[in-house]
Formats: structure tokens, C-alpha cells, sequence
């Protein structure tokens, strides 16, 4: 079983075209899913809402939003599969 974040990280977030921008990754525990993660634009005066990412209890996710490309959403569960397995 994954140990899931507790705490906010921030995080880049690469696009196709070679920019990047820093995202805020949010745990909630308070949602319909084992765990999930409410995401951001860290800098902007007024964030962006970019959507969530739901994982159950054995790290299986999925992306409820609209915002992100499927290649940025695999990013966001990596930074976070990846900070879980730490």
C-alpha cells in the first residue's frame, strides 16, 4: 500500500513546446478516492484551477479535469508516485 503525501508540493510541469511553469499539488483526504490531489498554478496572482487527480489504495489514478494533456497528467501522478514511494 502507498503512503500518499500529507503535505503541498510544487512541482515543474513541462509542455510539448519546451516551456515549463510551476504547479502547486495539494493532497485532500476529504474526496471520493484513497487519496486526492488538487492542482494548481503556484505564482499567478489568481491560481488556476488545473483539475484533480484521484488514486485509490493501490495507486491506480485517474485525471478529473480539463486542463492538463495526457503526457502532463502522467507527470503529476509520477512527481507523486514518486514522492509516495520515498
Amino acid at each position: 500500500m502507498l503512503q500518499f503525501m500529507t503535505t503541498e508540493m510544487k512541482a515543474w510541469l513541462k509542455h510539448r513546446d519546451g516551456s515549463s511553469n510551476v504547479i502547486r499539488i495539494l493532497p485532500d483526504r476529504n474526496g471520493p478516492a484513497a487519496q486526492f490531489y488538487l492542482l494548481f498554478t503556484a505564482y499567478d496572482a489568481y491560481p488556476a484551477d488545473l483539475g484533480r487527480i484521484l488514486f485509490d489504495a493501490d495507486g491506480y489514478w485517474i485525471y478529473d479535469g480539463d486542463e492538463l494533456k495526457v503526457e502532463q497528467q502522467e507527470q503529476v501522478a509520477g512527481m507523486i508516485m514518486g514522492t509516495a514511494r520515498r
